[in-house]
């Protein structure tokens, strides 16, 4: 019989055949008790995995300067075996966060306890240099290389890392204190099965955990309101609330694999959460291999969703978003300023229009657009949207529309960082096809919203732009933002982003 590997996580297309039914888009009013703990957690959060990459970056340097200086001032930068120096400081530089990285050193645990990890930070630097030091008298070029230098160097090298380990341990318990550093989980779930999951987390060391609540659907009789002191704060539904309000990292489901009616139910209402979902192990009998787990100190989940753009991936985009759109900037400036010009000229009115439309995860934000319509008639609802031939646009409204000209002034929003360059369009907040929402006409629609909505993206490129007049237009485009969600790569958004102009040439839906 084949083993079922728990780890292939659900895809987003399968979380929308889920049996069950979708928990609604619409608005769920919060009780006072979890309004007012989203409150306490509506400030973002710093990554434990970014800190431990931004250190690694940092031991990197420090190492290299610490074998740069003894060369300066002991060998001297006219030495004849300078770029042999120079690449033995790098090579070895990199070798050594590579053996403290395989060593765990970089873990929140050994980054929290850096007196008792000084033997293994002391041990992946001095085999590193060994290993070199061996490499070059096989070599027969060991007399070429300064020993007083390579002394220093070790003696330096590892005088910095463990003073940086130090000072950054005092800093990452201020961290956790003030909050800065966490990861926040909401238990789904109650019971006894939630007690033991609450008292096996808390019994792990150093973990970066902090658990923000319960929600369960079911009452009071089966799921009591006070688990392990933590409270239960709601249903599934007002969890989805809840999730838009407050900053949390990690839905954990206390329900074993044994209640598989229960579990596909709360998986189909809560994959829409920009969040990652993990199933807690403890709850099940059965055991898998452990590979097929992640982990909280010791304490086993399985991977179910997760966040489709996190850490170094978040970090890499908005580079990819800052720069481009720069360069954007300047290179459509002209065209901007003409643009700009021509709306004052041809009609009344300001020349940008401010329009409230859905961000990342649900939030409301103000995205720029060169003015199309006539100020007294202008629609910032999108209410009503604009039909071919629309009275109420402009003569030069007309033109900036089939060309996007009118969308370039959110090259703004993406530096400001409520947009990115390249994600599903954002729509108006009352969008209506037939006087029903949006939501209301595709189940799960708000899961486009797992990530930033973009200026441009795989449905637009795809000839989904423009007039959303059909039900079938607005699945189809979700169809694809949903793709683009579950595929995501830089690569992804460099195609999409040099295919819009190519496609934008076809302009038989915008207007």
């Amino acid at each position: 019989m084949n083993e079922i590997d728990p780890a292939r996580r659900f895809s987003l297309e399968a979380a929308r055949k889920l049996p069950g039914e979708a928990v609604p888009d619409g608005p769920v009013t919060l009780n006072e008790t979890a309004r007012r703990v989203a409150a306490q957690y509506r400030r973002d959060t710093t990554s434990p995995v970014l800190v431990s990459g931004i250190l690694r970056l940092v031991e990197f340097v420090l190492l290299a300067l610490s074998g740069v200086v003894p060369f300066l001032f002991h060998v001297g930068a006219d030495s004849a075996m300078a770029w042999q120096y120079a690449g033995v400081i790098l090579g070895a530089s990199a070798v050594a966060v590579l053996m403290l990285d395989v060593s765990d050193s970089y873990q929140m645990p050994a980054l929290t306890r850096p007196l008792a990890n000084i033997g293994r930070v002391a041990l992946a630097w001095s085999g590193t240099l060994a290993v070199f030091i061996l490499a070059a008298f096989f070599l027969k070029i060991s007399a070429e290389f300064s020993r007083l230098w390579m002394g220093g160097w070790f003696a330096c090298g590892l005088f910095l890392i463990v003073a940086l380990r130090m000072a950054l341990a005092r800093q990452i318990r201020r961290w956790t204190r003030d909050g800065t550093i966490e990861r926040r989980a909401v238990i789904v779930g109650g019971g006894k099965a939630a007690e033991t999951l609450i008292r096996s987390i808390e019994k792990q060391p150093y973990n970066d955990i902090r658990i923000c609540g319960i929600f369960d659907d079911r009452d009071e009789r089966r799921s009591p309101p006070l688990v392990a002191g933590y409270p239960k704060l709601g249903n599934i539904s007002e969890l989805i609330e809840f999730a838009r309000t407050a900053r949390i990292d990690m839905l954990i489901v206390s329900l074993p694999l044994t209640a598989e009616a229960r579990l596909l139910q709360m998986l189909k209402k809560l994959w829409v959460l920009p969040v990652d979902i993990r199933l807690s192990g403890n709850s099940n009998t059965l055991r898998f291999r452990p590979r097929s787990y992640s982990y909280i100190g010791s304490v086993p989940l399985l991977d179910i969703l997760d966040k489709p753009i996190n850490d170094w991936d978040s970090v890499a985009k908005r580079v990819f978003d800052i720069v481009f759109s720069a360069v954007g900037i300047v290179v459509f400036s002209p065209v901007m300023l003409a643009a700009a010009i021509a709306v004052k000229l041809d009609s009344k009115g300001p020349v940008l229009f401010k329009q409230k439309r859905h961000g990342f995860n649900n939030e409301v934000i103000e995205v720029y657009k060169f003015r199309s319509m006539y100020t007294e008639q202008a629609d910032p609802t999108a209410i009503r949207p604009v039909t071919k031939g629309d009275p109420r646009v402009t003569r030069v409204g007309r033109f900036i529309r089939k060309t996007s000209i009118d969308e370039l002034p959110q090259f703004f929003n993406v530096l400001i960082g409520n947009l990115s360059l390249v994600g599903p369009r954002p729509h108006a907040v009352a969008a209506q096809s037939h006087n029903l929402l949006y939501t209301e006409v595709v189940d799960g629609y708000f899961a486009r919203h797992r990530v930033k909505p973009g200026v441009t993206g795989w449905a637009q490129i795809n000839g989904w732009r423009g007039e959303m007049d059909t039900d079938e237009k607005i699945r189809m485009r979700t169809e694809f933002d949903l793709y683009y969600i579950e595929n995501w790569s830089l690569m992804f958004d460099l195609k999409i982003l040099f295919l819009t102009p190519i496609r934008l040439l076809d302009t038989r839906n915008a207007y």
